[in-house]
């Protein structure tokens, strides 16, 4: 058996594994088994995902009611 480092893969052979892999993940019958779980941490390591950025929401403003339909009737 042969093994070769990461470092000696091209992006080709990269994006072929990751064609592999994330076929393996998403059609695997048991998506939380050790075994898809491992594969998604391979899977992470060959090419890591850029950091989601978080848009922090709008702060909220609290006012009183205004009055339209929870006036008491007089």
């Amino acid at each position: 058996m042969l093994i070769m480092p990461l470092d000696d893969l091209n992006d080709e052979d990269i994006e072929v594994l990751l064609r592999l892999l994330r076929g393996a993940i998403d059609t695997d019958r048991y998506p939380l088994s050790p075994r898809v779980m491992m594969l998604k941490e391979i899977h992470g390591n060959l090419r890591p995902e850029a950091p989601r950025p978080t848009a922090s929401p709008e702060p909220r403003v609290y006012e009183p009611p205004s009055g339209g339909r929870d006036r008491r009737r007089g």
